[in-house]
């Protein structure tokens, strides 16, 4: 029976289409940080410092440590002086990209729900931002963390892994001190959503947007709206899964 669902959050339980929004964001936080370096500059050097966060492997290192670790090593910059000057920019400036997202109202009784059934629930977002930007993005969405008692919200600060390692969903488990056969991911990103959480055993719901086939029939999984996931967590389905890729694929109608 599945006791925990980790849900993804952009383009999940809010719409957020990155190739809009990742340019808004790219360039307001270049323009608030021009007094430090110049725009183009600051831009690689986040891309950069972004990338080696993506591909470390020290599961003894934070993702937020990896990062300004690599900023100071390669600008010479003080994280203890940085940190809290893009804390403001994440305060007052990054609230102004709600404008290019989409509220999607089904997300609020569906987390309801889930509270409601005494599952754990857990926000499974890619770990890359701090937590401040992730807690405006769950208010966004009108499912912010002083309205729900979230097991976990994965931030750069508390993970030591991101997508699609398995590492990032070990560590989530470990935490929430869930087995993987016990629990559940949603997300709409097949490689960074589902690929790594079937393979550690773990149910998943993907949300395939125009998809409509499976891009490996091999693991096993459930794909629909995000409507159409709330309709099965109302119903017995949640106690019905079979033990992770031990399935069948599973599909819903998409519309």
């Amino acid at each position: 029976m599945i006791q925990t669902i980790l849900f993804d959050l952009d383009d999940t339980l809010l719409g957020n289409d990155m190739e809009r929004f990742m340019p808004g964001y790219f360039s307001l936080i270049s323009k608030y940080a021009r007094n430090l370096m110049e725009e183009r500059h600051f831009m690689q050097e986040l891309l950069i410092c972004t990338q080696h966060v993506i591909e470390n492997t020290d599961t003894q290192l934070t993702n937020r440590d990896v990062f300004w670790q690599t900023f100071q090593q390669r600008n010479d910059l003080d994280p203890n002086e940085l940190e809290p000057f893009f804390h403001e920019f994440y305060r007052r400036e990054f609230p102004k990209l709600q404008a290019v997202t989409e509220f999607r109202p089904t997300a609020v009784p569906l987390i309801q729900t889930c509270f409601d059934l005494g599952l754990q629930v857990v926000i499974a977002t890619n770990p890359l931002f701090p937590r401040i930007a992730i807690e405006e993005r769950l208010a966004w969405a009108g499912v912010p963390v002083n309205e729900f008692d979230y097991a976990l919200v994965t931030t750069y600060e508390n993970m030591h892994a991101t997508k699609p390692h398995t590492a990032y969903y070990e560590e989530i488990l470990t935490a929430v001190n869930c087995p993987p056969q016990s629990a559940l991911m949603i997300g709409d990103d097949w490689e960074m959503d589902i690929e790594p959480a079937a393979q550690l055993g773990m149910s998943c719901y993907w949300l395939p947007g125009q998809e409509t086939e499976l891009p490996d029939p091999a693991l096993a999984t459930a794909a629909g709206t995000l409507e159409n996931f709330y309709d099965l967590v109302q119903s017995s389905w949640l106690t019905t899964l079979p033990k992770g890729n031990e399935s069948h694929v599973r599909t819903t109608p998409s519309a």
